[in-house]
């Protein structure tokens, strides 16, 4: 099995990506009585006691860890896990109002946006990983990046493009710093994984994350930060913890360790093409939209150019060093 996720650690990457939107399954339910940051901190919370059993394991690879492996790990625990999913949920806020109707122009802005994700990957993996792409990489980027467009926006391709000049700027920058961190995240657990296994990676992301999340739910919600809850939530808590958290993260970062940080950034767009076409499934699934035919072109582009990067993987699309490393001053870039 561990021969098989090596040979196609791409298409695992976005496999897990994927899993990522069953997110809109479980969370449905939460919403009515939850805020968005109760269900993220006992999202963690659960995910992180699940980690339990592996903490003598955890424990002996934490002790050998340098200042800049932890350094890493801490940043993504609290850009990627935590300020990211806050950024990006008050982001939707503006989109999704809660006594209204969608925003549609905002709507449109903040998926948009949210397709520059591959760039900041891309871009940061060349300047802490020091990955450099062969040409044809970004053809096929471009290429996945265009099916999930087409997914997004399989009506009126123009749209964003319409009416993202009536957007909020103040949406456009939560989204923005939402992505970054995520980019971010993805190249700062590439680097992380050179020297720990993708099981203390997760771990470390949730647990390190936890006590964020805790001060910014009682800073935002007061005394209301723990009322709300029932037992009846329990089901839709285990699920949201359990597939789209702990069995999605753990699968990412195995294969993530033996991905390429740049290729990793762009088969994580198989989690919006995920995403719309959950909503296409019938209630109680999805939304029963009906699914465009755009939608399917967007969906088998997608797929094809996230193969193409894992069959061209070891054909060196990507030179990356042995060991990836942080650039400090005075460094020579490859």
């Amino acid at each position: 099995m561990n021969r098989v996720m090596d040979r196609v650690a791409v298409l695992f990457v976005a496999l897990a990506a994927a899993l990522w939107a069953t997110d809109a399954y479980f969370r449905p339910a939460l919403t009515q009585h939850l805020a968005a940051s109760q269900i993220v901190l006992v999202e963690d919370a659960l995910i992180t006691l699940c980690f339990l059993p592996a903490l003598p394991r955890i424990r002996r690879e934490l002790a050998r860890l340098s200042v800049r492996d932890w350094l890493a790990l801490g940043a993504i625990a609290l850009g990627a896990q935590a300020f990211a999913t806050v950024l990006f949920t008050r982001s939707l806020s503006y989109a999704f109002p809660v006594n209204g109707a969608p925003n549609l122009s905002v709507e449109n802005e903040v998926y948009l946006l949210y397709l520059l994700q591959p760039l900041f990957g891309v871009t940061l993996a060349r300047l802490v990983l020091r990955e450099r792409r062969r040409p044809y990489f970004w053809g096929l980027a471009a290429l996945a990046l265009s099916g999930v467009y087409l997914i997004v926006f399989p009506q009126n391709p123009l749209v964003p493009f319409t009416s993202i000049q009536h957007g909020q700027v103040l949406a456009a920058l939560l989204v923005l710093g939402a992505v970054f961190l995520w980019a971010s995240g993805t190249v700062l657990g590439r680097y992380a994984l050179a020297d720990v296994s993708f099981v203390t990676t997760a771990a470390m992301r949730f647990t390190l994350a936890l006590p964020v999340l805790l001060v910014l739910d009682v800073a935002s919600r007061g005394s209301a930060a723990f009322s709300g809850f029932s037992i009846g939530q329990l089901p839709s808590f285990l699920g949201i913890a359990l597939i789209p958290g702990l069995l999605a993260m753990l699968l990412y970062y195995r294969a993530l360790s033996r991905t390429p940080a740049s290729l990793a950034t762009v088969a994580e767009l198989a989690y919006p093409c995920a995403l719309f076409l959950l909503f296409s499934l019938p209630p109680p699934v999805g939304l029963g939209a009906p699914l465009q035919r755009l939608q399917i072109v967007g969906a088998v582009i997608l797929v094809a150019a996230v193969t193409a990067l894992n069959l061209v993987r070891r054909r060196d699309v990507i030179r990356v060093p042995r060991q990836p490393a942080m650039l400090v001053p005075g460094d020579e870039v490859a």
